[in-house]
């Protein structure tokens, strides 16, 4: 099977990095094992796209089946039908509201919320029918929205029932598979029941009992040994017993109305038979922080002044305005920003109440993986990394190389962009966004190769 495929919501090009194994910025420029034929990256309320100029500037620009270059517009008002066909559909979306009515008259079917990406990721797969559907997501997807657990995931999962496809799901932390960030993320794998691997896979667990919902033994085969996820990231063997069950009403809008329930973070959807499980990693050692901060003479500007640092001793955790405020010098320092903290505030009706946070470590370890990047990280942010300069001591943020390092991307990926054809540099703040915005790439990197496994046996 060709390897082609399609990047939604790409940002600066994480899962073609991931697939294709790029680790310097020489190696895009070299031919790829796996072909984008068509991306789109869109980030909406900003005049200057700096996440799709990067990635043009690293991979060049994909024209539609029209010869137009459609890759800097809102997917929504891009021609599905237009999209280049392809083998495999990736993409890393927002988790938000997927509720959805019936339409006004038949022919108009299902109606989700304008703006909701979900409903383009579905229109794309309705148009082109990828066989392969790799896609990314926060981890609370699973869980919403909070009054209603589960039915957003519900929703996806009957969309995709609905068009012919099993789904795998698995909630990961990079760092317990190797990476340098502790970051936890909703990653979905679905393929059309036509496919040899949908063969192969029902083969595996015996699908004649599959619809026997008092019968998981045959089941937890996929979820621990068979299936994509167990196989790329393996877990521990799991109890037949402990596998919840459900079975998907095949109405989309009923499940958007009704359905609730409490997803595992493993699973897999047979024919509108939902299987979830909670597994337990076989961990791999992960990337330190030690390990990915550069060595040598980094910048002045990224160190803290002192006076930034600490507004008392070094050994307070705690600060206490229940009684008084503190000078707002000090409220601007990483020690109170990320200390523990008691302050009177009022609510909007007047009522006035004590507001509290504990502490967290204001400068993060050598010895161990990073936190979650966040979009806001090197800003005055709770957040943000601080760190000791490995060559001389003295505390800073992180450089956007080190971000870098952290997502899995190449040094200086973010660097510059093609502006009108003119090499521009990219705001540093605009390079920690994007890296809090990216994916890990070394998570797809350990996916490809069973991706690739399965492209070579569909033939």
């Amino acid at each position: 099977m060709d390897r082609t495929v399609c990047e939604l919501f790409a940002g600066v090009g994480g899962f073609r990095c991931g697939l294709n194994s790029i680790d310097s910025i020489e190696a895009a420029n070299k031919q790829e094992k796996w072909n984008t034929v068509w991306f789109n990256q869109w980030e909406p309320g900003k005049i200057r796209q700096w996440a799709h100029d990067c990635y043009v500037n690293r991979f060049g620009v994909s024209l539609d089946l029209k010869g137009k270059d459609t890759t800097n517009i809102d997917i929504a008002e891009v021609a599905k039908a237009d999209i280049p066909d392809h083998n495999l559909l990736v993409g890393g979306f927002p988790c938000q509201d997927y509720s959805v009515a019936r339409g006004l008259s038949g022919e108009k079917g299902i109606e989700g919320k304008k703006g909701v990406l979900w409903w383009s990721i579905r229109d794309v797969i309705h148009a082109k029918r990828p066989p392969f559907v790799l896609l990314e997501n926060v981890d609370r997807l699973l869980k919403s929205p909070s009054k209603q657990r589960g039915r957003d995931f519900g929703i996806i999962l009957a969309c995709l029932q609905y068009e012919g496809y099993i789904v795998e799901w698995r909630v990961i932390n990079a760092a317990q598979y190797g990476a340098a960030q502790r970051r936890r993320r909703t990653f979905i794998f679905a393929y059309k029941n036509n496919t040899k691997f949908a063969a192969d896979l029902k083969k595996s667990i015996d699908y004649i009992v599959i619809h026997d919902k008092g019968i998981k033994e045959n089941v937890k085969v996929a979820l621990d040994t068979t299936g994509f996820f167990a196989k790329a990231f393996p877990v521990m063997e799991i109890g037949a017993g402990k596998i919840q069950t459900i079975e998907l009403d095949t109405d989309i809008v009923n499940v958007s109305d009704t359905f609730n329930f409490l997803f595992d973070n493993s699973g897999i959807m047979i024919d509108g038979i939902i299987y979830s499980v909670q597994t337990t990693p076989i961990e791999k050692p992960p990337v330190l922080l030690g390990d990915i901060l550069q060595s040598g003479e980094v910048n002045e500007k990224y160190f803290i002044p002192e006076k930034r640092l600490y507004y008392t001793s070094p050994d307070v955790k705690y600060s206490d305005e229940t009684e008084k405020d503190l000078p707002t010098e000090s409220r601007q320092t990483w020690q109170y920003l990320k200390g523990g903290k008691k302050r009177l505030r009022t609510a909007a009706t007047g009522h006035q109440y004590v507001f509290s946070e504990g502490p967290i470590p204001m400068i993060d370890r050598w010895d161990a993986p990073a936190r979650t990047m966040l979009t806001s990280e090197s800003s005055f942010n709770r957040s943000t990394h601080i760190v000791k300069d490995k060559r001389n001591g003295k505390i800073r943020i992180l450089t956007p190389i080190e971000a870098e390092r952290i997502q899995g991307f190449p040094d200086d990926w973010t660097k510059e962009c093609l502006v009108d054809d003119n090499i521009v540099l990219m705001p540093e703040k605009m390079r920690y966004f994007c890296m809090g915005n990216a994916l890990v790439v070394n998570l797809i990197s350990q996916l490809e190769k069973e991706l690739d496994n399965i492209f070579d046996n569909e033939g």
